[in-house]
């Protein structure tokens, strides 16, 4: 049997390394999964659940590999990368699984050695939970994979790169970095920077108010049950578009509030319309 990429290194067994590998390993794409990371229970998991054959804290250990993928947090790529290419070998392939592009881009690209292309790669999946005990091999089934080639980009790494994700049952498409990381800024960053700041001034006017929660408000801030950590290195890596994107959206929601205190129907109305023609179109673009 020919696997797309017989030998795997994941250098941080999460949530997505994780997925990756159950589902690369089903659809026969990987063969033999090393797993790199530092905590010696998530990796117990990681051995268990068979995302990885064997498990390692050090990269010196990961031997020969076909491929690369890191899952570490996005201000990690850059230090992680540098301290990954004295052992790569050429041949190998580097991709990441980062929800910010352009700075891992800038940061990990130079890095690589030569005969060593890097392919930077977003799956836009994932749930509140982490680590490997979160994997699910059906995580990426229906979903987008964005990846950001630029100029110095191997159109062969490339093709395996988006072979992969296909096969795991993402539609791939290609962006910019820069592109990516507006268009994210959007999608996902300010989603999450919503869902915190309500609940936190929900809990800062009166805790018991959340006894009285619905569906509305648990669906509304499910995703601040992710790591504050995680997002914190997210959202700084992509400060300037989210920032831009958070003035955008307060402008809107003091439109709305003001045309609620002027109890002026059509205008209300007229948003309340837009905003659910928006959301029946968002339906609409699942894969």
């Amino acid at each position: 049997m020919a696997f797309l990429f017989e030998r795997v290194a994941i250098v941080g067994v999460g949530l997505i390394g994780g997925s990756l590998s159950l589902a690369a390993k089903r659809a026969g794409l990987f063969s033999q999964v090393t797993g790199v990371g530092r905590g010696a229970a998530n990796l117990a998991v990681a051995r268990e659940r068979g995302i990885a054959d064997r498990t390692t804290h050090e990269l010196a250990d990961i031997g020969p590999v076909d491929l690369v993928v890191l899952g570490v947090p996005v201000n990690s790529m850059g230090p992680m990368a540098a301290r990954l290419a004295p052992y790569l070998q050429a041949g190998t392939v580097v991709t990441d699984v980062a929800s910010v592009k352009g700075p891992v881009v800038e940061a990990v690209e130079p890095l690589m050695p030569a005969g060593c292309p890097f392919v930077g790669a977003h799956p836009i999946a994932g749930a509140e939970r982490s680590g490997a005990a979160a994997a699910s091999a059906d995580l990426f089934r229906g979903s987008r994979c964005v990846l950001t080639p630029t100029p110095k980009t191997d159109p062969s790494a490339l093709a395996r790169i988006e072979a992969l994700w296909r096969g795991v049952g993402a539609e791939v498409q290609h962006m910019t970095p820069a592109r990516h990381d507006q268009v994210l800024a959007w999608t996902s960053h300010l989603t999450h920077a919503i869902a915190y700041a309500l609940a936190e001034v929900i809990a800062s006017r009166d805790p018991d108010l959340f006894l009285f929660a619905g569906p509305s408000l648990r669906d509304a801030t499910r995703v601040a049950a992710s790591a504050p950590v995680l997002w914190r290195d997210i959202l700084l890596a992509n400060a300037d578009p989210v920032a831009d994107v958070m003035r955008e959206f307060g402008a809107a929601l003091d439109e709305l509030r003001e045309a609620i205190a002027a109890r002026d129907e059509r205008r209300l109305v007229a948003h309340l319309e837009a905003g659910y023609a928006a959301r029946r179109k968002l339906e609409e673009s699942k894969p």
